[in-house]
């Protein structure tokens, strides 16, 4: 692996592949990948699953990581990267290694597979990583399930903001509807960006007037208490 680079040739298409079901990844690949690619993928998901963990400086599965793109093509390569990590097994120490060192298009993938590899909190240093670059594509990964299931409530709020700061549409931003309703500090930070925009003479994202009628939803009662993540103000 490379040091972390930008990664222009991202598309739309292969992020939100690369975000639903594993065992829908897997099909959705052997069906679309041409016969080279199937057979480089099968071969790389064996060896992943043979030699899980770290074995030398780079393991071979990192290895793989790497030449996704190239094997794949880039609509595929986050999905392919995906069932990679999740063969190897890796874990929040592997995947922590993988985002340090890897390309943006690695730390793409590495954000995407947390929801279905790390079933606490413990990766959510690498959310926050992501959560603070430019990279509008890493930003989108950043805000998926993951997120909505542990990012805290400041946290969130400001991820929303930052979407529209950067122009990530929201749609990106996974249970979005379901943090939104109701949260009427969120409403208060979107007003005051508005006015912001407004006061400079820049258009108000549209975005914006989305999320805020979300904002304006009553929450559902509820007969339990919720999750500390999403209750918790730091």
């Amino acid at each position: 692996m490379t040091h972390p680079q930008p990664d222009p040739g991202s598309s739309t298409t292969g992020a939100l592949l690369a975000r639903g079901p594993l065992d829908d990844l897997h099909a959705r690949l052997d069906t679309e990948l041409s016969g080279a690619a199937r057979a480089w993928l099968d071969q790389a998901l064996a060896e992943a699953a043979a030699h899980p963990g770290t074995h030398g400086p780079v393991s071979v599965w990192e290895l793989r990581l790497a030449e996704a793109g190239r094997r794949c093509g880039t609509a595929y390569a986050d999905a392919a990267r995906v069932l990679i990590l999740r063969a190897a097994r890796a874990d929040p120490a592997a995947l922590g290694r993988v985002y340090a060192q890897g390309t943006a298009s690695e730390r793409r993938a590495v954000l995407h597979a947390l929801p279905h590899l790390v079933p606490g909190p413990d990766a959510l240093p690498l959310v926050e990583d992501a959560l603070r670059t430019n990279d509008t594509s890493l930003l989108a990964a950043a805000v998926g399930p993951y997120a909505a299931r542990h990012l805290d409530v400041h946290g969130w709020r400001h991820a929303v903001l930052k979407c529209l700061f950067t122009g990530v549409p929201v749609e990106a931003v996974a249970g979005l509807a379901d943090r939104a309703r109701g949260d009427a500090e969120l409403a208060r930070m979107l007003d005051d960006y508005a006015a912001e925009r407004s006061a400079a003479g820049r258009p108000v994202p549209e975005d914006l007037h989305r999320v805020l009628a979300l904002t304006e939803s009553a929450p559902p009662p509820t007969s339990h208490s919720p999750d500390v993540p999403h209750g918790k103000e730091s």
